[in-house]
């Protein structure tokens, strides 16, 4: 299992935009197969951080996810939308370990 883990630096003074948007926009992932089941917020460490977490049983289903969002037109219709609340961003990818 893999947690993926897409972390965007909003541009000062965006958070309630993004989020905002991105609830707009959170359908529209899950019907190409993308599926959040976190939204997490910056508490402290660095302003105007907005994370959204994953999980995959492996990184060929989380490929498919991608490549579904990626080839939708309502999807890049969308993201033309967030993107510019976003000053930076990257991903991680973890493997969740069962103890």
């Amino acid at each position: 299992m893999i947690l993926v883990r897409d972390i965007f630096q909003l541009k000062f003074g965006k958070a309630k935009d993004a989020l905002a948007a991105l609830k707009e926009g959170l359908p529209i992932m899950k019907k190409g197969g993308y599926t959040p089941d976190r939204v997490l917020t910056d508490f402290t460490g660095d302003f105007y951080t907005l994370i959204m977490e994953s999980k995959y049983k492996d990184l060929a289903e989380y490929e498919k996810a991608l490549k579904g969002d990626l080839g939708m037109p309502e999807w890049k219709k969308w993201y033309e939308k967030f993107i510019p609340l976003v000053e930076s961003g990257r991903r991680e990818m973890l493997t969740i370990v069962e103890i």
